[in-house]
């Protein structure tokens, strides 16, 4: 076995290649899957394995940090190495996965495929890649750029994504066969809450009261999105019907800001960056922040089918791991601008790192003239509130996706593992929330999930 020197990201005077000592390995991730193999099982509790599992990971952060090597050999001679270990420790959480990586059984399969749309409320799930967290599990993932969301619905039912990053209301949908054959899907984590806005495009500038978007032509990334329904019910709040008064299109994120270029929108409720971008690009402002509609909405999930957590038990315990120490370290505003340069190269975002730093940390250019300071603007809670699922499919009823009666509290509790969450956060240290069906506000009015068929009845705009 390689031996934790093989791989040191703080020796100036040797370049970080990533390979290891033994001349059979490409690079150092071929050879942690070997050895988080036949390694792991034999000598996982041994302080060899210990120092190369946890050199590995530096290295790979190291080497996010610094993809010239040469870049890195300088950074090093000038703080000296005490200095640089320090400040990658500060944001490295190797601790209690180095711990849980030990203590749980071997996964059932270590080879998987995990789809994602380049945007960043995906970031836990993106950053666990380069950063080594599901390595550090013994998980062998390829994390796989997906053009849309009805394609990741697709190829999570014909099996070929293990997990993948969703849209909240999508295992919903799905588990409930709306808009698909009814297979069931369960969210194991919230990835981002707030990380939205609705854009307009720069002509708009003089029309920001609502009232005056009839006519309008809106994008949403999916029907069964938070996008779609946070759009329909601020509207309606103004007194448009979003089916009538204004036309909402389905339209993939990574396109919404060449369709509004093109004029063929005139704005769209979507996730970052690309409400950033189209800031960046010139062509459209930041209308608002859906965090002004509802602070601490949910937005994304990660998740699975019901069948692959029976089926995998261990190799879900140890995703879930990964994910859930990625969203801690995700949380910490002072780590953001780090995350921002691991996830914004062509593998993975695929954008200006400028754009994805001003969506992370909250500073950001509106397109107003403005210079905007939100910390939240993004974040990265993990907790599958099920008042959060009950809320979902009462707008889902609202607006005629569903028909007839609906066991709010069954569907929700099915769907969303929270009681799986908490324990997974108790066991990496985490603080664990109490309760499951906390209230929310939106726009002012207090949603009440012990009430959902009078929180219905009480819109005045709506299809039932």
């Amino acid at each position: 076995m390689s031996d934790a020197r093989d791989i040191d990201p703080y020796d100036a005077d040797r370049p970080l290649l990533m390979r290891c000592s033994c001349g059979r390995h490409g690079s150092a991730a071929e050879h942690a899957a070997e050895d988080a193999g036949a390694e792991l099982r034999r000598r996982s509790e041994t302080a060899e394995f210990e120092a190369y599992s946890n050199a590995f990971v530096e290295a790979t952060l190291v080497k996010a940090l610094f993809p010239q090597d040469a870049v890195r050999r300088r950074f090093l001679r000038a703080v000296g190495k005490g200095t640089a270990m320090a400040a990658i420790a500060s944001v490295l959480p190797i601790a209690p996965l180095q711990a849980l990586a030990q203590a749980a059984g071997a996964p059932e399969k270590k080879d998987l495929k995990i789809g994602f749309i380049p945007i960043t409320c995906a970031t836990p799930l993106i950053m666990a890649h380069p950063l080594g967290f599901y390595s550090k599990q013994g998980l062998n993932v390829q994390v796989v750029k997906t053009a849309g969301w009805a394609l990741i619905r697709d190829k999570m039912l014909n099996k070929e994504y293990d997990a993948t990053h969703f849209l909240s209301p999508m295992p919903l949908a799905i588990s409930m066969g709306v808009g698909s054959n009814a297979t069931p899907m369960n969210v194991a984590t919230i990835q981002n809450t707030n990380g939205q806005a609705i854009t307009l495009a720069n002509k708009h500038k003089d029309k920001r009261d609502p009232k005056q978007w009839k006519g309008f032509k809106f994008a949403v990334p999916f029907e069964y999105s938070m996008h779609n329904f946070l759009l329909r019910y601020y509207v309606a709040e103004a007194g448009l019907d979003p089916d009538r008064d204004i036309q909402i299109r389905v339209v993939p994120p990574p396109e919404m800001v060449a369709n509004l270029r093109a004029g063929n929108i005139d704005g769209y409720l979507g996730p970052d960056p690309f409400n950033q971008r189209a800031v960046f690009e010139e062509v459209g402002f930041l209308h608002l922040l859906t965090k002004e509609l509802w602070n601490g909405h949910p937005c994304c999930a990660f998740g699975t089918s019901t069948e692959f957590i029976q089926q995998n038990p261990n190799t879900f315990a140890a995703l879930y791991r990964a994910v859930l120490t990625a969203a801690a370290m995700a949380r910490k505003p002072e780590n953001r601008e780090l995350i921002a340069k691991v996830i914004s190269p062509q593998a993975y975002l695929n954008q200006p790192e400028t754009v994805v730093t001003q969506v992370l940390t909250g500073k950001f250019a509106d397109g107003l003239g403005n210079v905007r300071n939100v910390p939240d603007r993004a974040d990265f809670d993990p907790i599958p509130w099920q008042s959060m699922a009950v809320w979902m499919l009462t707008q889902m009823k609202r607006w005629g996706y569903v028909k007839g009666d609906v066991n709010y509290r069954q569907i929700a509790e099915k769907v969303f593992l929270l009681t799986d969450a908490r324990k997974t956060m108790k066991q990496l240290d985490q603080k664990v929330p109490d309760g499951a069906y906390p209230k929310f506000t939106i726009m002012g009015k207090v949603f009440d999930p012990e009430q959902p068929e009078p929180y219905i009845g009480s819109f005045a705009i709506k299809r039932t």
